[in-house]
């Protein structure tokens, strides 16, 4: 890890104390147990548990402000530092926990320093094993060279992260309140506009439309996948015709209304765009298209994807357990649709499109903000950050 010359570098033993307050479990008692989360993203509860309930009898005892890593998954960013409502949880032996000396290296310092790439990139070169063992070595981790600036420089770096990771964080929310705020004008449009409206089956606003693909096996199949809650189509991997075995194969149009038959009840329903036709569908997909004129597809997928909607497609979806609640072609055709008039659909897709090209705009700004903290860490522990 590379540094200003101004700055020693030390290896990361230097300044760690191994923690060892070791506690004996009292089976009458309860007890927050510790997981770490990958990539950085911190340290949270595991669970409150019974200690009649935990496996041995004696766990280290963590404190907060501690650093804390997980030996199996250092190499992916699983480590940092205890927070305050974690203070005196427990930890198993596969958790080293470590305080900092407070002469040479202040807990935050740490914390920010361990959430850049090459913190990560070292400890994953420090953990050697094969597949499903690989493990940090600590011998290797305490020798991480490590920037040392003096105590008043790393607070003064510490702060400068905080004010520019706050900023980044405040920019997030008000576009998350952005898009919230959209999304619940959006649907209490979509209210008005069905409210007092005639309702018709699916049979006749958007038949069950299937195009059968015959199959070669020397033919390639791009085929389409729908996710759950409304999040929309997606692409599945190229099949060859000789690896289909049980599926029957079905074209999907730019336009049509994709279902999930095993999925439609927790909303695997989604319109199919320009991107997507002519893909192809297992038989788990139904494909309705809608009446020209009459409705459209935006609008009905709407629908589908409401509070009424989805109710309607559970009553249709008969079952206790996830796989087994399957729509069948004759209740999919059966769901009685709110149809208002066919201008006022027409104004709902415009919105609808508008809104959907904020919520567009916003996800790669947030997409952009999130490269930003990397690269302001990066800079802070070159020494650049403060110039």
């Amino acid at each position: 890890m590379t540094a200003k010359a101004k700055w020693p570098v030390v290896p990361l033993g230097e300044v760690l104390v191994r923690s060892n307050d070791w506690i004996q479990i009292d089976p009458t008692q309860e007890y927050k147990e510790v997981t770490v989360k990958l990539w950085g993203k911190g340290v949270t509860l595991r669970r409150l548990v019974s200690g009649s309930e935990i496996a041995g009898s004696r766990k280290l005892r963590v404190r907060m402000n501690q650093f804390i890593l997980s030996r199996i998954d250092a190499r992916n960013g699983a480590f940092g530092l205890i927070p305050a409502e974690l203070d005196g949880a427990v930890v198993s032996n596969d958790f080293p926990v470590f305080d900092c000396n407070p002469k040479s290296m202040s807990f935050d310092y740490l914390g920010w320093l361990s959430k850049t790439a090459t913190f990560v990139d070292a400890c994953r070169k420090a953990s050697e094993g094969t597949t499903n063992r690989v493990r940090l070595k600590e011998d290797q981790f305490y020798s991480l060279p490590i920037p040392l600036p003096p105590l008043f420089e790393q607070r003064r770096i510490v702060a400068k992260i905080e004010q520019l990771a706050n900023k980044i964080e405040e920019v997030k929310k008000l576009r998350h309140d952005v898009v919230n705020n959209n999304k619940a004008m959006l649907q209490a449009t979509f209210s008005q506009i069905i409210d007092g409206a005639k309702q018709l089956p699916m049979s006749e606003v958007a038949p069950l439309t299937r195009r059968p693909v015959p199959i070669n096996i020397e033919q390639q199949y791009a085929e389409l996948g729908v996710r759950s809650f409304g999040k929309g189509t997606f692409h599945k991997p190229t099949l060859r015709g000789s690896e289909l075995t049980w599926q029957k194969l079905f074209q999907i149009r730019t336009g049509d209304i994709v279902i999930s038959n095993i999925k439609a009840w927790e909303g695997a329903v989604a319109t199919a765009g320009p991107s997507d036709d002519k893909r192809v569908g297992s038989h788990r997909y139904l494909t309705c298209l809608p009446t020209s004129g009459k409705v459209t597809s935006v609008f009905v997928c709407f629908y589908l994807l409401s509070r009424q909607g989805l109710a309607a497609i559970g009553q249709a979806s008969p079952g206790s357990a996830d796989r087994n609640r399957t729509l069948g072609q004759k209740s999919l055709q059966s769901i009685m649709v709110s149809v208002p008039p066919y201008d006022k659909q027409l104004w709902f897709d415009s919105l609808y499109g508008k809104v959907e090209e904020l919520i567009n705009q916003q996800t790669r700004s947030t997409t952009e903000l999130n490269a930003l903290l990397p690269s302001i860490l990066d800079k802070a522990f070159k020494g650049e950050l403060l110039e």
